[in-house]
């Protein structure tokens, strides 16, 4: 027996009403080495020896190979295969040959980026020919005054793309000695790089190699990623280079791994909507697997999908350690980590982390790229984390040093989840998915080219590769920018919010409003965190539950145009789901191939459309699941241009279905849900990036429609890969529908934990006539 399988044959007991649904245990893989490169710096070799690292796998030596050659190269090999001594190699033998070389190393997240540095930092230590290196961190946390010191002399910058827009390329000319030595960039994790941050951070990379040509620069490009689908192609498209070599050949070893499927059992005597049974909540599940686990010794990771989530699982896991396992010892060595927190805080878990002072933590996605924290022996995660290549990322954060390792995955109760759990394939057994981004949506264009004309006049060649022709006369209407001999210049201005002293920070790459809304503590004046403010209204609205680092507080006053939230420290025994209601309008006709008639009075059709929406209040939701009264909210609407998929059947075909004029909103409703929670299984999003809406006529259509809609400006690519396999995708749906046990509509199928409408009305059964229908039609 594996050592997964004795953890999980621990866990099955404790959970008598949950179901394992499927486990499997992946076997060992040897190593496979070959020798040092010839060419390698002979006392960074002997650091590497020194840590008994005495030969490369053949991995990292054929990304070394490639990149001191100067060649474009991206590696995707499994998680802790080593991939950084591919590219650390090279680039610091580059270094101690040429003294003025320079590199910049980008990353998503900052715990990914401090554990590289802090690497480099160790290998380069009493080295006399990298002495002159510098490693240094360039981003958001950075003291104001140390800035000046890494631009003049650091050689290798570890920054983040949003640093590299907002800093380096806003105030090029003071990088001009670092542009212009820049021989390396390392794009780590670029598989993260999907949908709306996806296309800003190829625009940037675009405009960092036309600013590094400028002074006379052509750094090679070095790609790393555990998971990916076609990385080449996935590198071409995010930096617009060619000829990516791709090392997918994986020479590390690998210990065995068991992975678990895990359902969590029914809350007896609880009814939700419309009487339909309640599961134990993931995160729940999830504190209780990740406290039992640790109870066994194994230091374990549970990830989860929000920040409120991520604290609520660790103080359930430290009742659960303190209470029924009667190891409060282990309580006091439990932790929660998310995005948020300040910069010190989350400094302090990481070492916690990696020196094994902490058991276990409670994370969102700010801890699954990339950072080694040691030996951890098991992964918990509370839910689909949106896309395979994710949940690969997750799972590999156990077993890093090749001894065995428990991967529990925890269904949510909702479609996506349930399905997974029950077509163990869908998740285990298909390759990644490509990743869908769009750097050629207008919406993102805009403000990237009018940074590109501030950092340097933008030529027509540049402009026609940029694909931004209707965006650079839209600019030149507005009287942004003007065209000469040179080519497009940035206009000064004198009242207008977009100038170019402003326009950098204007454009914010994560797909928010560009501002964050700070969340203060009313009794002491402290800063707890932050928020999007596109995310404010829902999130930290009047009446909100706010959860920081254990503690609990009640939002008392949510104020957008000064960006502040008051919050007051509270025990109050529910959570809060914001209640909004949303309205959408088609924003011209599709064109011919963005329309497909399926025949049987059935359209599909990729469309412009605006979203209105608006949070008009919040329910209170009780332990046990319940759900109170509607408490009611008066604040502004929110307005989103963005592209959908919307699919229109004709009345008389609904009748022929067998569904009633009564019953078409209900059973609208309940396909739009269960096609939001499938949308994921086709496209690299996650429900949260989508929103739906369904209609028994619209206004525009003058038919029932459903519209699943991307939730960024100008669309993200999501809808567009839902319109493209549309068939398939209303397959799955079907299928999770069909193959739910419940009678009327549960979270598993139809409901959604996002509905605006508190999920009324559902029709389940009208839903399975209509997909059913749609089925025979697309497969025809």
């Amino acid at each position: 027996m594996s050592f997964g399988e004795e953890l999980l044959s621990a866990l099955k007991p404790r959970f008598s009403t949950s179901a394992l649904t499927h486990s499997v245990t992946q076997p060992a893989k040897k190593a496979h080495y070959t020798e040092w490169p010839h060419w390698a710096l002979p006392e960074l070799v002997e650091v590497f020896k020194n840590r008994d690292i005495h030969a490369p796998y053949s991995h990292q030596r054929e990304v070394a190979d490639a990149a001191f050659a100067g060649r474009d190269v991206v590696v995707a090999t499994g998680t802790s295969s080593g991939k950084s001594l591919g590219y650390q190699l090279p680039i610091l033998t580059r270094m101690a040959e040429d003294s003025t070389a320079c590199a910049l190393y980008l990353t998503p997240t900052k715990a990914l980026g401090s554990d590289q540095l802090l690497a480099i930092m160790e290998l380069t230590k009493g080295i006399d020919k990298l002495s002159s290196v510098i490693p240094s961190p360039y981003d958001g946390d950075t003291p104001t005054e140390a800035r000046a010191g890494i631009r003049d002399h650091a050689r290798f910058v570890f920054s983040n793309p949003d640093m590299v827009h907002m800093s380096i390329l806003a105030a090029h000319e003071r990088w001009t000695r670092f542009l212009r030595h820049l021989e390396f960039i390392v794009i780590d994790e670029c598989h993260s790089y999907r949908g709306v941050f996806g296309a800003h951070v190829a625009l940037v990379l675009r405009r960092i190699l036309r600013i590094c040509a400028r002074y006379g620069a052509h750094p090679t490009i070095i790609g790393a990623s555990a998971t990916m689908n076609d990385p080449g192609a996935h590198m071409q498209r995010l930096t617009s280079r060619v000829g990516f070599t791709e090392v997918t050949d994986d020479g590390a070893p690998t210990g065995e791994r068991t992975i678990a499927l895990w359902e969590p059992g029914f809350i007896e005597g609880v009814e939700g909507d419309n009487g339909a049974p309640v599961r134990r909540a993931a995160t729940t599940e999830a504190a209780e697997i990740m406290a039992a686990i640790v109870g066994e010794g194994a230091r374990t990771l549970a990830f989860v999908r929000s920040r409120r989530s991520a604290e609520q699982v660790a103080l359930r896991c430290q009742a659960e350690l303190s209470g029924a396992l009667a190891r409060p010892d282990f309580a006091q060595r439990i932790a929660s980590y998310r995005a948020g927190y300040l910069a010190e805080d989350r400094r302090k878990l990481e070492k916690a982390l990696d020196n094994g002072e902490l058991l276990g933590v409670a994370t969102t996605s700010a801890l699954e790229l990339g950072i080694d924290v040691g030996g951890l022996d098991a992964v918990v995660t509370a839910g689909f984390p949106g896309t395979v290549a994710s949940f690969w990322q997750q799972a590999g954060r156990a077993g890093r040093r090749g001894q065995g390792s428990l991967v529990v995955f925890v269904a949510r109760d909702e479609p996506m989840d349930t399905y997974l759990v029950h077509n163990p394939d869908a998740l285990l057994g298909r390759p990644v998915e490509a990743s869908v981004f769009n750097p050629e949506n207008p919406y993102i264009l805009y403000g990237h080219i009018y940074c590109a004309c501030i950092e340097q006049p933008l030529t027509d060649a540049e402009v026609r590769f940029y694909r931004a022709e209707q965006v650079i006369q839209e600019l030149a209407r507005q009287g942004l920018i003007r065209r000469r001999p040179q080519g497009w210049f940035a206009v000064p201005q004198l009242d207008s919010d977009l100038r170019p002293e402003t326009a950098h920070s204007q454009v914010s790459l994560r797909g928010g409003a560009g501002n964050d809304v700070l969340i203060m503590d009313t009794s002491d004046g402290r800063l707890l965190g932050t928020v999007d403010g596109a995310r404010a209204n829902s999130q930290v609205h009047p009446g909100a539950v706010y959860l920081h680092q254990g503690e609990s507080f009640i939002i008392d006053d949510l104020d957008i145009d000064e960006g502040i939230a008051f919050a007051a420290p509270g025990e109050p025994e529910y959570s809060t789901q914001p209640n909004s209601t949303t309205d959408i309008a088609i924003m011209g006709a599709a064109n011919e191939d963005e329309l497909k008639d399926y025949g049987g009075g059935v359209w599909a059709a990729f469309v412009d459309v605006e979203v209105t929406d608006q949070v008009v209040g919040y329910f209170r939701k009780l332990a046990d699941g319940t759900t109170s009264d509607l408490f009611s909210l008066d604040l502004p609407e929110q307005r989103l241009r963005t592209r959908a998929v919307a699919f229109t059947v004709d009345p008389l075909a609904l009748e022929a279905m067998g569904i009633r004029a009564a019953d078409i909103p209900g059973a609208l409703h309940a396909a739009e849900h269960a096609a939001i929670g499938l949308l994921p299984l086709i496209a690299t999003c996650d429900r949260w990036d989508i929103g739906g809406v369904s209609t028994a006529l619209h206004q525009d259509t003058q038919m029932p429609t459903v519209f699943v809609y991307d939730g960024h400006s100008g669309g993200a690519g999501f809808a567009e890969e839902g319109f493209k396999r549309f068939p398939e995708w209303i397959a799955a749906t079907f299928e999770a529908v069909r193959s739910c046990p419940c009678e009327s509509g549960c979270p598993s199928c139809v409901q959604s934990p996002k509905c605006g409408n508190g999920n009324q009305p559902l029709d389940k059964a009208g839903a399975l006539k209509l997909l059913g229908a749609l089925v025979t039609l697309t497969s025809a």
